[in-house]
């Protein structure tokens, strides 16, 4: 039998309103817990005022909120299959010849169209306030002045040129500049990966070039040049450097494919910001599984009981999942596994899964 438009937008309704409905009751929680850890944060710094702490609180709103998002798909899912076979309205309908594939397919839906909003309309604007909050972070609470602050082992740079091209290491970055300190350059040419290398005390980020100070010149079979300056030419500029140091999630879904083929100009690891992309696409596919999810463990009639327990186990289900999905996630990110497995792998194995349950326990 054919699903009416009616049943279909009754059934589509219902769970957009028990999705919003958790939606909001969770990221008032986590906004709450949040804002209070970030005045325990802030009470050894005066400037961080409890405005700021805040708008700061309402900043980071994404960064769980886009974490929670299959979570409350799940939930969402959950209490409706749960509440509309409770009614008995989804036994009428499988009594008037309506499958549950016809049934989910509005949920489906809905739980697709979130994810694609979320990721092309909603992301790059979480991207920015992601980004503000950091900046306020680095500012008000860790008392830093730049993203390019780094430990000990200090940063690499890459320069491709049409004579070759040059690798640069600094141990430190002066607060809030471009200041290299303590630097080396490894030269190369089109006929040898090594040709020079520069040790400068200092290396300054000027339009168009590198302004080193305080150079030593060292080529292989000739005695060391002491420069007082030297150039080298670059086409780096100082927000595309800063941006490579940021997070993947403060860069918008429309900016990371140019800003991967950055990093890899510049000689810096994509891994993270690839894998970050590819996660982003397969949201909507993660979504639509936790719907199957969702209709595995929450639409079987238990005539005996136990129906508490059976969609608890479905929430222990998606728990595992989530724990399951962060380890193959550092996998990808440590390089162990493709980046198009740790990022694909979750999302596709539980929609085999849960269809499999479905299958067997509807037309099985």
């Amino acid at each position: 039998m054919r699903l009416s438009a009616t049943f279909s937008h009754y059934v589509g309704r219902q769970f957009l309103l028990w999705f919003m409905a958790g939606l909001s009751a969770l990221l008032a929680l986590v906004y709450l817990l949040d804002t209070v850890e970030l005045l325990r944060r802030a009470a050894n710094r005066p400037e961080a005022t409890f405005d700021i702490v805040v708008t700061m609180g309402l900043l980071k709103l994404p960064e769980i909120g886009q974490e929670i998002f299959p979570f409350v798909i799940l939930f969402g899912g959950m209490y409706t299959f749960f509440r509309l076979t409770r009614s008995q309205e989804l036994v009428v309908a499988r009594a008037s010849g309506i499958s549950v594939w016809q049934f989910m397919t509005p949920v489906l839906a809905w739980a697709m169209v979130i994810g694609i909003v979320l990721v092309t309309v909603l992301n790059p604007i979480f991207a920015a306030m992601l980004n503000r909050y950091e900046k306020l972070e680095n500012r008000y609470i860790r008392g830093m002045t730049s993203s390019l602050d780094v430990g000990s082992s200090g940063i690499w740079l890459r320069q491709v040129t049409e004579s070759g091209g040059y690798r640069i290491h600094a141990e430190s970055v002066v607060p809030g500049t471009l200041e290299l300190r303590r630097v080396m350059v490894l030269l190369s040419s089109p006929t040898r990966p090594l040709s020079a290398r520069l040790d400068a005390a200092s290396a300054v980020l000027q339009p168009g070039y590198w302004d080193l100070t305080e150079v030593w010149y060292n080529q292989p079979g000739e005695a060391p040049r002491f420069l007082a300056r030297y150039r080298l030419e670059t086409d780096l500029t100082e927000d595309r450097i800063q941006e490579s140091f940021a997070s993947p999630d403060t860069l918008s879904f429309w900016e990371l494919p140019s800003f991967i083929r950055t990093l890899e100009l510049t000689g810096l690891s994509p891994v993270r910001h690839r894998l970050y992309w590819h996660t982003l696409l397969a949201q909507p596919v993660l979504f639509a599984a936790m719907v199957l999810l969702a209709a595995a463990f929450s639409l079987r009639q238990m005539r005996g009981g136990g129906t508490l327990q059976l969609i608890g186990a479905g929430v222990v289900s998606a728990l595992l999942l989530f724990i399951i999905k962060d380890v193959i996630m550092a996998l990808g990110m440590s390089g162990s596994i493709p980046v198009l497995l740790a990022a694909w792998a979750p999302a596709g194995v539980t929609v085999m899964l849960s269809a499999a349950a479905l299958l067997h326990t509807e037309d099985g």
